[in-house]
């Protein structure tokens, strides 16, 4: 057989290209263009930078080198060298196999439906929100469904939070819960001491929680409990406050959305198995990826007060400042809560299993947020305690009433949290994560607040109540909530 070719002709002749192959392979000529290390290769090389888990306090550059190799992880797209994808187990938290194969990466409703972190989260930077185009499903508790169906029968559809400040959300969540959790102790301290029952208001940071009654035999009544756990452990990340840790968070969110599985978790010790989800990659993120993937987000700078160069918008946002107040926004919306520690454990402390925690560990890192320059420039109270710009108050609250449902649209509850209670949405940053509501389907400021019902009516209604000069000075004040990258 003869081919044309530059310069001339040549004759094809049977095992002349298989040996020429063969020699280059040999010659290691060609091997390179395949190998899974090669600087070129189709994987994501910060995947293992960080060969051990951080231990101790790190100082500033050691911090923000671990958050650098975070924040590159959090932009990567992971790839089928890195393990992208689960064919063999479902979006659940708890490690599950799946009854069949799934023959396709990449799924909607079930997930894995993102390559990178920075997909969804990105707006107006990544770690930021996403558009109503970047809603995801919550449907990780069913373990006993495969999800083939594009019907999202089984899910909640949900839009995507942005994480700045995340890291003093979560220290503000740690000290909160041993406050309530000392009240317990008291509680049932007093009701031994004196024989009888004692009732104790639940508060912590200003923030009612209700009320528990502790019995002289040790036993306690959590009936009265409001918008927390009865582990009295506050949660204060997703929706519905019902992830503790970033640490956790990350863990759900790797496996769920990209199908990346963290060995602290799906690995041998809790599944048997070095590549439970069946995809031929083992160890796919280790314990120190995902340390530098919670540097990355426990560091990320708070949202600020910015207001526009615009002619009268200083005077409308002071105006707007009073009337959230006015309006009675600041009971659930608290502009700030105080912080006593900066220091950021690494694993935290109320992790439960499948998630590293303090027990787990010879020895924590501390990231310490006060090195952080942008730390630095938050307010602190006469105690000297920071004081958190989130304007929330880290509880849950029913948002529908039987005239205002609008809030009331989730298909399931979630970790046994009702369809229509939700965690007061943080307002820093609100000026820049357009569009609102959990699920991304409120196109304003005016319309989500109009859409509050339940514990948010009140409030509502004196919004609705104000004249339009009241009420477009509450939407100057909310736009200047932002996030500067």
């Amino acid at each position: 057989m003869t081919f044309s070719a530059p310069g001339g002709r040549w004759r094809y002749r049977p095992g002349i290209v298989p040996a020429l192959l063969r020699g280059l392979l040999l010659a290691g000529l060609a091997a390179p263009a395949l190998a899974d290390d090669a600087p070129w290769a189709e994987r994501t090389q910060a995947l293992g930078a960080i060969a051990e888990m951080p231990t101790g306090v790190l100082s500033k550059d050691e911090l923000e080198t671990l958050s650098a190799t975070g924040e590159q992880l959090f932009g990567a797209h992971f790839t089928t060298l890195d393990g992208v994808g689960r064919p063999q187990a479902t979006q659940a938290i708890d490690p599950t196999r799946r009854k069949h194969p799934r023959e396709q990466v990449f799924f909607r409703t079930a997930g894995p439906d993102a390559g990178s972190c920075a997909a969804c989260h990105n707006q107006p930077a990544i770690g930021g929100a996403g558009d109503f185009v970047t809603n995801v499903f919550a449907s990780e508790g069913f373990e006993s469904a495969d999800f083939d169906s594009l019907d999202p029968q089984f899910s909640s559809e949900r839009g995507t939070n942005h994480i700045f400040g995340a890291g003093l959300i979560e220290l503000l969540a740690r000290e909160m819960s041993l406050e309530l959790q000392m009240v317990r102790s008291q509680a049932l301290s007093q009701a031994r001491a004196t024989g009888s029952a004692v009732r104790l208001p639940l508060e912590a940071k200003g923030v009612e929680f209700g009320y528990i009654s502790a019995e002289p035999d040790g036993s306690v009544n959590l009936d009265e409990l409001d918008g927390v756990d009865t582990d009295l452990v506050i949660r204060p990340f997703s929706q519905k406050g019902v992830m503790t840790s970033l640490r956790q968070f990350t863990i759900n969110a790797l496996n769920q959305h990209h199908g990346m599985q963290a060995g602290e978790r799906f690995g041998a010790r809790w599944t048997g198995s070095d590549d439970f989800d069946g995809d031929g990659k083992s160890a796919e993120i280790s314990a120190a990826d995902v340390s530098a993937l919670v540097a990355w987000q426990a560091t990320l700078p708070t949202p600020v007060q910015k207001i526009p160069e615009a002619d009268g918008w200083a005077e409308a946002a002071a105006r707007g400042e009073a009337k959230f107040t006015d309006f009675g926004c600041t009971v659930c919306h608290r502009p700030a809560l105080p912080l006593e520690n900066l220091a950021f454990a690494d694993p935290g402390p109320f992790d439960l299993a499948g998630t590293l925690n303090e027990q787990q560990v010879a020895a924590r890192a501390i990231y310490d947020i006060g090195l952080m320059d942008w730390a630095r420039e938050l307010s602190r109270d006469n105690q000297g305690r920071v004081l958190v710009p989130l304007f929330g108050d880290l509880k849950r609250h029913a948002m529908t009433d039987n005239q205002i449902d609008a809030l009331g649209n989730e298909l399931m509850s979630q970790r046994f949290v009702d369809r229509n209670i939700f965690q007061t949405a943080e307002l820093w940053g609100v000026g820049s994560t357009q569009p609102y509501g959990h699920r991304n389907d409120f196109s304003s400021l005016d319309a989500i607040i109009l859409a509050h019902g339940g514990n948010g009516r009140q409030a509502r209604d004196a919004y609705a109540a104000a004249s339009d000069e009241e009420k477009s000075a509450l939407i100057a004040f909310l736009k200047t909530l932002v996030i500067v990258p």
